[in-house]
């Protein structure tokens, strides 16, 4: 080029390039580079190894290109190659080059055809190259192969849009010759970016500043019958020579035309991204000393370091917990429910669940409402059911309220307690203050909670000494026919689905013992489940009339949670079972189907503390597993005692409780 301050431009910015990916950190200058985008099997690899004139890229079906390549061309008179990662290596094997790519692919991004946007670092010298710096990036897809995630195509569309977005990057939009040029899905992104086709090289629809060069790539017949890279040059070189349409352009086409057009529009682009670079790169380069000036003098010991230091991390766990409650926040858990979601499923389907479970026997209720007309009327006959009647048989059920409203508060309690313990693990440095933290925090919500509690008792006594018949839900002999009639309207939906899910039978399958995941389906009236999501192939269809819900405590090797559905009448529920056993993958997806079967008037057992469906004995226990046993008032557990109120239960030989 005549220039040899310019002919070492491209040399420097790979130097730039490479400092910044050995030590880990992503360029924020946007250094000049030339990104090859394409479709899949459009010709990248093929183009690319034509420029270095041996093969080297991994071939195949699907996505080859899994992380972005960093190709460093530089003119050399030996002939070589070498990773950043593994710089003290020479590779003379272009083989092993295409292996060590496949190899460090993988060590990223595992086997399994998944993507990443951390590049490879690539340089390789020769006599037959030019001074280049390309950047290959994964083939546009539409469709996910193996175990690809379903939103693959966004994966590698975001990823190409972070490299030719940058002003600083030109593109290389690869098109295979027999495909219409409005149709390239790559020319479709070059445009998203670069509008006015000033960045964009093409490969006379479209306009495009930088223009359009054709080449010629081997075959498929040709790259599985090993055909020379030379050879396939010479042939290319021959094509446009002989061919009517594009001999008098000969010299403009070719792969050898396009790397030296591709040298020369990098180093001019480089020249004019110049300022604009040694502008930021002098920007950082005096905030990056500032900042060690500043470590210079940093003293341990001092104070107001200390206590800066102290009031940053206290004010992260403040924006660590509210983000965990609220829900919004940067690192969000896809695996499980956590902090203010936990809370929700509390409000909304363990504590109505709880509710639910106080269900009643109407024979003994009917018994304790004749018993309290009788006792109210005294030696007279009444002739109407008097109003204290009423209000004690009602006071007696709104006071069960208590315990469930009080267990939903400790449930509550439980999960800003694992909160506080989750956003202190930031801390772990320094224990003290963890531990103090935790503490402080703690403490507060204890006593939170007892005031919480007092409000709740303080609301119930309130609704006990005040029954307002008069309210709007009172059914009273006025409107019980009308609201008789709003509820008959309200069951005329009865296809209504409720939810959809997988769950497991867990006793039911072609061997006896065995298990079996089905798609399920309940609606107001039924349950039914099918091979799979489509809902094509209904395996059974239950009634929900008198089916009912009990616990089954998992066996010893399971990891599954189960609840069984079973008829009250004693029938058989599916075939010749008794209990139809539905398992789970956690104790939560357990309560959340429980929930949806509430909604469709699906209770459970009224004694849920008994004996279960394997006849094993199942005490009622909160979310984590821990067994509660019912509280006065003030929340304490109280189960039963003798008369100087001492708890008396079952104990072993040396009198403790068992």
């Amino acid at each position: 080029m005549g220039n040899r301050g310019m002919e070492e431009l491209i040399p420097l910015v790979n130097k730039l390039q490479d400092a910044f990916s050995s030590i880990g950190q992503s360029c924020h200058l946007d250094l000049p580079q030339i990104a090859v985008v394409g479709g899949q099997s459009a010709g990248k690899s093929s183009v690319l190894e034509n420029f270095v004139g041996r093969d080297f890229l991994p071939r195949g079906s699907g996505i080859v290109t899994r992380r972005p390549l960093i190709l460093q061309l530089i003119f050399s008179k030996t002939e070589y190659a070498e990773f950043l990662h593994c710089k003290s290596k020479k590779f003379t094997d272009f083989d092993e080059v295409r292996q060590e790519i496949e190899a460090e692919t993988d060590r990223v991004t595992g086997t399994n055809k998944g993507i990443s946007p951390v590049p490879i670092n690539l340089r390789v010298y020769s006599p037959h190259v030019l001074n280049l710096t390309l950047i290959d990036l994964p083939g546009i897809t539409k469709v996910p192969v193996g175990d690809q995630p379903q939103d693959i195509e966004f994966q590698i569309r975001d990823m190409i849009l972070q490299f030719i977005s940058r002003e600083s990057s030109l593109i290389l939009a690869v098109t295979p010759a027999n495909m219409d040029l409005a149709n390239s899905d790559a020319l479709k992104m070059a445009k998203e970016v670069d509008p006015q086709g000033l960045r964009t090289i093409g490969n006379k629809l479209l306009p495009l500043r930088r223009g359009y060069i054709g080449v010629v790539n081997r075959s498929q017949k040709d790259i599985d019958g090993k055909k020379d890279i030379r050879a396939a040059l010479a042939a290319e070189r021959k094509f446009f020579l002989s061919h009517p349409a594009y001999r008098h352009m000969a010299e403009r086409m070719g792969t050898p035309h396009l790397q030296r057009v591709l040298n020369q529009q990098l180093t001019n682009h480089i020249r004019e991204s110049l300022p604009s670079l040694r502008s930021k790169l002098q920007s950082q380069l005096l905030s990056l000393e500032k900042e060690v000036e500043e470590y210079k003098n940093f003293r341990p010991d001092d104070p107001a370091r200390k206590t800066k230091a102290l009031l940053q991390m206290v004010q992260q766990f403040g924006v660590d917990f509210e983000k965990r409650i609220e829900g919004s926040g940067d690192q969000v858990d896809t695996l499980e429910l956590s902090g203010g979601a936990r809370i929700n499923r509390i409000f909304h389907e363990r504590f109505p669940f709880e509710l639910v479970k106080m269900e009643f026997d109407e024979k003994d209720l009917r018994r304790e409402i004749s018993y309290a007309i009788k006792n109210i009327h005294g030696v007279r006959t009444g002739l109407f059911t008097p109003d204290l009647a009423f209000e004690a048989i009602v006071k007696k059920q709104v006071v069960k309220l208590k315990e469930p409203c009080l267990k939903c508060v400790d449930l509550v309690i439980q999960e800003l307690i694992n909160t506080v313990r989750q956003c202190t693990s930031k801390l772990g440095s320094y224990p003290r203050l963890r531990e103090e933290t935790e503490r402080i925090v703690t403490t507060h919500i204890r006593e939170r909670e007892g005031k919480t509690k007092d409000q709740i008792l303080l609301l119930i006594d309130i609704e006990l000494s005040y029954i307002n018949t008069n309210h709007e839900d009172f059914i009273g002999f006025a409107n019980a026919q009308q609201r008789n009639t709003q509820i008959n309207k309200k069951r005329a939906i009865p296809n209504q689905v409720i939810r959809r899910g997988w769950l497991t039978i867990n006793n039911i399958s072609i061997m006896k013992g065995g298990s079996k995941e089905y798609w399920f389906v309940l609606t107001a009236e039924s349950l039914s489940w099918y091979k799979d999501e489509e809902e094509k192939e209904k395996k059974y269809m239950l009634p929900l009339d008198n089916l009912k819900i009990r616990d089954v405590e998992k066996g010893f090797m399971s990891t599954k949670h189960i609840f069984a559905i079973f008829n009250t009448e004693q029938r058989n529920v599916y075939k010749d079972l008794r209990q139809i056993e539905l398992a789970c993958d956690s104790q939560e997806d357990v309560d959340s189907w429980k929930a949806s079967f509430l909604r469709a008037g699906v209770y459970p057992e009224k004694d849920q503390v008994g004996l279960n469906g394997n006849g094993v004995r199942s005490d009622p226990r909160d979310g984590n597993g821990v067994r509660s046993e019912p509280r006065d008032g003030n929340g304490v557990r109280n189960g039963p005692r003798d008369g100087n109120g001492v708890r008396n239960g079952p104990r072993d030989g040396n009198g403790a409780l068992e």
